[in-house]
């Protein structure tokens, strides 16, 4: 059974950085795209960012790019999210799950871990 532990997430200032990282256990990791969401207060679960399995294919929402950073680390079994120049409507709670490829974000492989909250305040 496959396990997701994200962690990393905290309290910062809007233009203050944080890095997330998202550990896998339980299957192949490297066979999969990693994707990172989040959910705001109130609001849907969103696409924040995903990579394919080698790295050679990596897509961002268009509120992030220029300012997050997505990597993964196979031997690692963990994904990262490099998060700079925070907005406070970055503020939520960020998941990492698996997907067959970055063309099929939409359909996540896991279940869903218990993410790690991002509070920016402004």
């Amino acid at each position: 059974q496959v396990q997701l532990v994200e962690s990393g997430g905290g309290l910062v200032q809007a233009g203050g950085s944080l890095r997330l990282s998202c550990a896998a256990s339980g299957r192949t990791f490297s066979g999969y795209a990693m994707v990172w969401f989040r959910q705001a207060p109130g609001k849907e679960r969103e696409f924040v960012a995903t990579i394919s399995w080698n790295g050679g294919r990596i897509v961002y929402t268009d509120s992030v790019k220029g300012r997050f950073t997505i990597s993964r680390d196979n031997a690692k079994k963990t994904v990262y999210l490099q998060m700079n120049s925070l907005k406070p409507e970055d503020t939520g709670v960020y998941y990492c799950n698996a997907a067959e490829s970055t063309y099929r974000v939409g359909v996540p492989v896991d279940d869903w871990g218990q993410g790690t909250q991002v509070t920016v305040s402004s």
